[in-house]
C-alpha cells in the first residue's frame, strides 16, 4: 500500500503506522510537528541512531526504557559515561544492546555540548539550514517520499564532522521528517494540513543554552 489509509475513525493517515495504536498516536501527535527544543532534538537524533538497521516501531516501544537507561537523555550526564556505565547498559535488555550505538550516543552527547557551549545552540544549527521554516512537501504516495536528500547529506556531513555518530544521510532525513523540518505527511493524510498550519517559523535565538543543570554521571 502506497497511498493514504482510511482508519476506523474515518481519518485518512499515512500508511506506515498501519493500525498499531502506539504507532498511530505517534503519527498523529509527534511525527512532522516542528520541534525547536535543543534537548528534544538531541534525544530524537539519538533514538534515530539506535534505529539503524531496525524498524522505528521497535525503538518507539522501547523509548521509555531508553529514557530510563540514559538518564532522561541529558547530554551533560551521557557525555560523562564511563566504560563501567557502558557495560551496565550492555546488560540492559530493555534497550538496543549495541556497543557501537551506545558509545556513539556518548560521543554525540559530547559533540552536542560543544555546540551548546559555542553559543549557536543545537536547534539553531539545524534549523538554520531551512532558515527556521519547515519545508512542506506535497507527496501523494509513499513511493514519492525520498530516503535521503541533498540537504540531509549536507547536514549528515556537518554532524559527522562535529563528532556525532550514526548520523548518515538516511538517518538524518528520517530525523528531519520526525521533528518537522520537512512535512512528509502525504497530502491525503489528515496531519498534512495540520502540520502545515503550525505557526512556528523561526528557530530559537542564537546562543540559547540548555536549561538543564550540568551534573556528573557515573
Amino acid at each position: 500500500m502506497t497511498a493514504g489509509t482510511v482508519h476506523p475513525d474515518g481519518l485518512t493517515r499515512c500508511p506506515w503506522p498501519r493500525q498499531d495504536p502506539l504507532y498511530v498516536a505517534y503519527h498523529d501527535e509527534e511525527w512532522g510537528v516542528p520541534e525547536f527544543d535543543d534537548r528534544a532534538l538531541y534525544e530524537k537524533l539519538m533514538l534515530d541512531g539506535f534505529q539503524a538497521g531496525l524498524s522505528w516501531i521497535t525503538i518507539l516501544r522501547k523509548r521509555d526504557n531508553f529514557r530510563r537507561a540514559f538518564d532522561g537523555f541529558e547530554p551533560e550526564k551521557i557525555a560523562r559515561y564511563t566504560p563501567k556505565r557502558i557495560e551496565k547498559l550492555m546488560q540492559d535488555a530493555g534497550i538496543v544492546r549495541n556497543r557501537a550505538k551506545i558509545e556513539g550516543a556518548v560521543s554525540s552527547a559530547r559533540a552536542y555540548l560543544k555546540i551548546m557551549d559555542s553559543g549557536a545552540g543545537f536547534s539553531g544549527l539545524l534549523w538554520d539550514y531551512l532558515d527556521g521554516k519547515p519545508k512542506v512537501n506535497r507527496f501523494r504516495t509513499i513511493r514519492q517520499v525520498p530516503a535521503e536528500t541533498d540537504l540531509s547529506r549536507k547536514i549528515s556531513r556537518d554532524l559527522s564532522g562535529r563528532g556525532f555518530k550514526f548520523v548518515g544521510p538516511t538517518i538524518v532525513y528520517a530525523f528531519m521528517q520526525a521533528v518537522g523540518m520537512v512535512n512528509d505527511h502525504l497530502v491525503a493524510c489528515h496531519r498534512h494540513a495540520a502540520c502545515a498550519r503550525l505557526s512556528v517559523t523561526s528557530p530559537p535565538p542564537a546562543g540559547r543554552r540548555s536549561t538543564a543543570k550540568r551534573s556528573r554521571g557515573e
